[in-house]
């Protein structure tokens, strides 16, 4: 009885009605008060067998969210947006505490076949590769960086036959859902303000950021806006971020419109099946699973995918579109025979050095994070916690191995993380990387304490790939997860260019800003490399095959392209070849991927996508 009048008490102070929330929406409430009447928890939807929508979004990612957003500003348009996932939580919320939700059921837990040249030496010699199962999708387990690429990468994309997506054509999509709070870039023309994304920087610097800035500047570097007019430089990352809390797209595009009458949010409901009519082609619905109950729905205008370069690749071949063999070897039956799971590319990182000062106070480890005035400080939006991931600087180069791109297009990125690998004492980092404990044993444990806790990361990666990969099914049934080859370094280019990467973080540590500090790299061989001189080109060609790893940029898997085009599975606008009333809007339509951090382009894609099906559908709303 108590505990009822204490709901109840609960309820009616916040404003919360039992028939627009589950109790679990009201238990995470507590945990996480919203900041503002935009922010609040979404009404779960229950929808029944056999209803219909205008339009089916499935998943509610970093796109899904866009688009759920932007459809139902038509009144007059009823959208029903599903996720097999549940809501955001405080954790979430915390920026540097991303590694951490890699190992918690907000990630759908994919890995990589076995692959012959990266994670060698990770558990189960695979890759792993987080993805968001939750509302927010992926946006809410990245490290929040929001970053473009280069303008070049957009005209790629018209190059390779994609009309309308330019930079001059895409940059208005970035900036309409940008709200810019760095002071400084608010009258930028490359940014945007009064969108519903937020933007900004970390409040919290120490005297790592000052050393990272300097050596840029002794190396001859700018101190830039990475998306700006020059993208080679360096700078602290742009987050998406508010008030020192992750920003992710639920909380951007969804919350502030949780009491539309017209979007419907439906949790914990996983699409099995898209319902495709065999004789027209015309895809009619999907079937999903919700509190153990196979239900099916159905749009009266288009299904749109927007679960991810695995999950949307994974959906259409379950359903009978993709390569013809593939499927019938599974006993699917075929009704479009497109190039479904290829061309599947990624941003690869080399994880593992540490880098050791000899002062206290610059580098973030556990014991920092879990003080308990780092708590204090991140409840009135500053100190530590709000590291995006715990990434302090970004730079971007251009090796030799870039001589195909023209000047000031980069193919080496270098992130500088507040700590590193050896002062994960309490494994949260390596869980999520992957890494055995006796590998850090091995590398770090004749390392003593004080020097874990003083040291930090610079990690090369490659963010201009040659190397492409595949995902394809491992079963006709949905439970069963996709086989995905990321084929990480199988261009031999694309190893000699994070060599390139690990010389240039030497370089930058070898400056005077950083050696005013004494920083000098943890020189203990790793596993498996002992056989090569230290710091050879040989030894760092092994190591980076030890222990690289996804930076979860995957994209690609249904490449946007022409239909003159035989790699192509979705056309300029974004509807699959071949089909009546499908579009995929997500990563996976990425045709080549650009130097970014890729939610940044997938929200842009989304904002872009939206205005398209307006286009398509506007003569008969």
């Amino acid at each position: 009885m108590r505990i009822s009048i204490f709901i109840c008490f609960i309820l009616s102070i916040s404003g919360v009605s039992l028939e627009r929330y589950n109790i679990f929406d009201i238990w995470t409430n507590l945990f996480r008060p919203p900041q503002n009447e935009n922010e609040g928890f979404i009404p779960d939807y229950n929808p029944k067998d056999g209803q219909e929508y205008d339009f089916i979004v499935v998943g509610a990612g970093s796109a899904g969210c866009v688009v759920a957003n932007r459809l139902s500003e038509v009144p007059q348009w009823k959208v029903l947006l599903l996720e097999s996932g549940g809501n955001e939580n405080y954790f979430s919320d915390i920026p540097i505490f991303a590694p951490f939700l890699s190992i918690t059921p907000m990630n759908w837990g994919y890995t990589s076949e076995p692959e012959q040249k990266a994670c060698r030496d990770l558990r189960g010699h695979v890759c792993y590769l987080p993805r968001g199962k939750v509302l927010g999708g992926s946006s809410v387990l990245n490290f929040l960086i929001y970053q473009r690429g280069h303008p070049d990468d957009y005209n790629d994309w018209v190059r390779m036959g994609n009309d309308g997506w330019s930079y001059e054509e895409v940059l208005p999509y970035f900036k309409k859902s940008e709200n810019i709070k760095i002071q400084e870039l608010k009258n930028s023309t490359y940014h945007g303000l009064g969108g519903y994304l937020d933007i900004d920087h970390a409040p919290y610097s120490s005297s790592l950021n000052t050393a990272f800035k300097e050596a840029g500047e002794e190396l001859g570097y700018e101190w830039n806006d990475p998306n700006g007019e020059k993208l080679i430089g360096f700078s602290k990352p742009q987050a998406t971020m508010r008030n020192g809390k992750r920003c992710s797209s639920s909380k951007a595009f969804l919350e502030p419109i949780r009491f539309r009458r017209n979007l419907k949010v439906s949790k914990h409901s996983t699409v099995t099946r898209i319902i495709i009519d065999p004789f027209t082609n015309i895809a009619k619905g999907v079937e999903f699973i919700k509190n153990n109950k196979r239900r099916k729905v159905y749009a009266r205008r288009e299904v749109i995918l927007s679960a991810g370069s695995i999950g949307s690749a994974q959906l259409l071949m379950l359903s009978g579109v993709g390569p013809k063999e593939h499927l019938r070897e599974l006993g699917i039956n075929n009704l479009v025979n497109l190039p479904v799971g290829y061309n599947l590319q990624d941003h690869v990182t080399f994880s593992g050095n540490a880098f050791i000062v000899n002062a206290s106070g610059l580098c973030i480890n556990d014991i920092t994070a879990a003080s308990p005035s780092s708590a204090a400080a991140y409840m009135m939006g500053d100190g530590p916690l709000t590291i995006p991931g715990g990434a302090a600087g970004l730079a971007f180069t251009q090796t030799e191995f870039a001589r195909d791109l023209a000047p000031g297009r980069p193919d080496i990125e270098l992130v500088m993380g507040a700590g590193s690998l050896a002062g994960d004492l309490l494994g949260i980092i390596r869980s999520m990387l992957g890494i055995t404990d006796n590998w850090y044993r091995e590398v770090y444990g004749s390392l003593p304490l004080e020097d874990r806790q003083r040291s930090f990361s610079l990690n090369p990666i490659l963010i201009r790939p040659r190397s492409v990969g595949r995902v394809t099914l491992r079963s006709a049934n949905f439970s069963d997860q996709p086989k995905i080859h990321p084929n990480y370094f199988e261009h031999p280019d694309d190893l000699q260019a994070m060599k390139e990467g690990v010389r240039f973080a030497q370089r930058v540590i070898n400056t005077n800003g950083f050696q005013r500090f004494g920083t000098r790299l943890h020189s203990a061989p790793f596993p498996n490399c002992e056989g090569f001189l230290f710091n050879s080109d040989e030894y760092w060609e092994c190591a980076i095959m030890q222990t690289s790893i996804t930076l979860d940029h995957q994209v690609g898997t249904c490449k946007m392209g022409p239909k003159s085009d035989p790699a192509a599975v979705v056309s300029p606008r974004l509807l699959v070849h071949g089909m009546q009333r499908l579009r995929v809007v997500d990563a996976s339509v990425i045709p080549r991927i650009p130097a970014s951090h890729t939610h940044a382009p997938v929200v842009m894609i989304a904002e872009k996508a939206s205005d398209l099906i307006k286009e398509d559908w506007q003569g008969s709303i």
